[in-house]
């Protein structure tokens, strides 16, 4: 991303609180029902990528998990993120980067989780970017835990624009490397009384060459 971009997530977080940005939620709710649909170990490693101020990593350590990374392009989100989770925020691991630019290990996650991010990567280079880095840093038989705008949502965000996507068309980008498991729909009500329907699918990726040849049952659910 352009470092005018990465500006203008900065002045957001510094000039507006929670309440002030369309996207704010007190819980991710389906984030949340997709990951515990998971069934995770305590043990395994999730990154919130795009992570912001949200209470995702609060939700995360209240549930067990002792192996969370947030990564946001600002560093005013992650510290304001960090002093709300107190004492407890020195489980998680705070990384401040571009995610496209990010310097992650190979195969150390268990779960890479972003809602909200990857759709505003318009260009189809970024896109490739993202997908070749997600595909590198998720451990086979791990998952993709993606949300992003509806094709009936907004067609910007914050004054940026977004690719909307169905489940279809959201999976699609991140095939063959993964396949779906999961996927739904959620009516996000901003705090502006607005409704901006999301997408959101879970993805597991392949761990052998006939692993994309097994028919998954789709969990599909609407808030």
């Amino acid at each position: 991303m352009s470092a005018r971009t990465q500006q203008h997530w900065q002045d957001v977080y510094v000039s507006k609180d929670e309440a002030q940005t369309s996207w704010y939620r007190p819980h991710l709710d389906e984030s949340l029902h997709l990951i515990d649909g998971l069934k995770l170990p305590a043990s395994a490693a999730i990154i919130d990528v795009g992570a912001g101020r949200s209470t995702l990593v609060d939700d995360l350590i209240a549930r067990g998990y002792r192996e969370v990374t947030a990564l946001d392009i600002s560093a005013a989100a992650l510290s304001q993120a960090r002093r709300r989770m107190s004492l407890s925020g020195d489980l998680v691991r705070w990384i401040h980067s571009d995610i496209l630019a990010a310097e992650l290990p190979s195969t150390r996650f268990d779960v890479w989780h972003d809602r909200a991010a990857f759709h505003f990567l318009v260009d189809a280079g970024e896109q490739a970017r993202y997908i070749e880095m997600a595909t590198r840093c998720v451990r086979d038989g791990g998952y993709l835990v993606l949300g992003t705008f509806a094709p009936d949502g907004p067609q910007q965000c914050s004054g940026l624009p977004v690719c909307r996507y169905d489940a279809a068309s959201l999976a699609a980008r991140f095939a063959p490397a993964f396949v779906p498991v999961a996927e739904g729909r959620e009516e996000h009500k901003t705090p502006f009384n607005a409704v901006q329907p999301f997408t959101y699918v879970a993805l597991r990726k392949v761990e052998t060459d006939t692993d994309a040849d097994i028919d998954y049952e789709i969990d599909s659910y609407t808030e």
